[in-house]
């Protein structure tokens, strides 16, 4: 086989595709240390970042200040790079089936500028095969180039945890695979000039494939888990999250606890492992069991918080992103809940101060509150972003109002006599 045309000695020069909460984060680091230009179709995209403005919160006005990094939506704009890295969304469809639309059109526009010699790297959620099978076939297709000999492919997964302070780009380990000795060397010493060298070489592209997709399900799998003890113990009146601390003194217990699960990544990746498996004739029935009990959460906690509250009563749902302290809405499970509790016949109203109020309206149908005013019979705190934590829910309840503490973000609160308590 034949190796990729970047020499060790040579700085190459880097186009990122896809200036999402990975792609973004991804193509500053790397413009420390080469000629990167970042390209995404969303002009109103590129024009916040311009302006200092990251949507995602990964990164900061100063961290965008000073990044060397070329800006386009021209994909001509891109085609002297000779390394492409690929980080476009992979959802899953109203069927629960991979969705590799974006992938797709990115592989056909990089396929119609890359040249003799580029090496192209895949940093997208996919199963094992996509690679080397979809990617590299259209790659092959639109550039009339021979993959493994003329042009050579990679696949590092992203490990981005929005709103992760402390396991950023510079500071996680990065899986890295090429289709050649020569690729991998190439990744390794590009991925690893902005993480320290912490790189782990996979056994091959499908590997890596692989232990990305499982990374996630595993998450998806214990939540799961925990998630129907939850509703066992709250049938028995018994409080999950005194449970899991007790538990908790045992040296190999995992720390999984029980709520909504949704967002791009938990509440997606299972299902791309599951397509691939059912393709090889295996029925995947934890991955897929995990995936329902997760799934049917949320009409399980508006069944039971209507068991506490009378008809018509109004309710405030603090919290629509899909976890704590990020503006990401994608696959939010508490929109789920929020449609639940309206179904129940509910007055709902919703308050998030991280969230986009026009993508929410847009995205679910929802309308955010501008500021909380008057009172509820009912507050549920759905996603627990660290300025709720300072809110007195007590002063925004009826004197017989109900506290519906979801994530346990005021366990141990003294409230009014009259005002009832609820959690996992």
């Amino acid at each position: 086989m034949g190796a990729s045309k970047i020499s060790d000695s040579k700085m190459p020069s880097i186009a990122v595709i896809g200036l999402g909460y990975v792609g973004l984060p991804l193509a500053v680091a790397l413009a420390s240390n080469y000629k990167v230009t970042g390209f995404d179709k969303d002009q109103g995209r590129l024009r916040e970042i311009k302006a200092g403005f990251d949507n995602t919160g990964e990164l900061s006005r100063t961290q965008l200040g000073i990044a060397r990094l070329n800006l386009t939506c021209d994909p001509s704009d891109i085609a002297d790079n000779e390394l492409f890295i690929i980080a476009v969304p992979t959802p899953v469809d109203q069927d629960a089936k991979p969705d590799l639309s974006s992938l797709i059109s990115a592989s056909k526009m990089v396929g119609s500028v890359m040249r003799r010699g580029s090496i192209v790297v895949f940093e997208s959620t996919v199963y094992p095969g996509v690679t080397e099978d979809v990617c590299g076939n259209i790659l092959s297709s639109v550039s009339g180039l021979v993959s493994g000999k003329d042009f050579f492919l990679g696949y590092s997964p992203e490990r981005i945890n929005p709103g992760d302070q402390t396991h950023r780009i510079d500071q996680i380990t990065k899986i890295v695979s090429g289709q050649n000795d020569a690729v991998t060397n190439t990744l390794k010493a590009i991925y690893g000039s902005v993480n320290g060298n912490n790189i782990y070489i996979a056994a091959d592209i499908r590997t890596a494939e692989a232990a990305k997709v499982i990374e996630n399900t595993q998450r998806d799998i214990n939540i799961a888990f925990v998630n129907e003890i939850a509703l066992i113990f709250d049938r028995l009146g018994i409080s999950t999250h005194d449970v899991l601390e007790a538990a908790g003194t045992k040296w190999n217990f995992l720390d999984f606890r029980p709520g909504l699960v949704g967002g791009h990544c938990i509440g997606v990746d299972p299902y791309y492992l599951a397509h691939i498996a059912e393709d090889a004739g295996i029925t995947p029935e934890i991955l897929l069991a995990g995936r329902r009990i997760n799934d049917r959460m949320s009409s399980a906690l508006a069944k039971r918080i209507a068991g506490f509250c009378s008809a018509k009563t109004r309710i405030l749902v603090l919290g629509i992103t899909f976890k704590e302290n990020v503006p990401d809405i994608r696959n939010s499970k508490v929109a789920d809940l929020v449609k639940e509790l309206e179904k129940l016949d509910f007055e709902v109203d919703v308050y998030d101060p991280l969230a986009n109020t026009l993508e929410t309206k847009e995205v679910y149908g929802i309308s955010l509150l501008d500021q909380i005013t008057g009172t509820y019979g009912a507050i549920v705190g759905a996603v627990p972003h660290s300025e709720f934590r300072d809110i007195d829910p007590a002063g925004l309840l009826h004197s017989d109002g109900l506290l519906a503490d979801i994530k346990g973000i005021w366990r141990g609160i003294q409230l009014p006599d009259g005002v009832r308590y609820w959690s996992l």
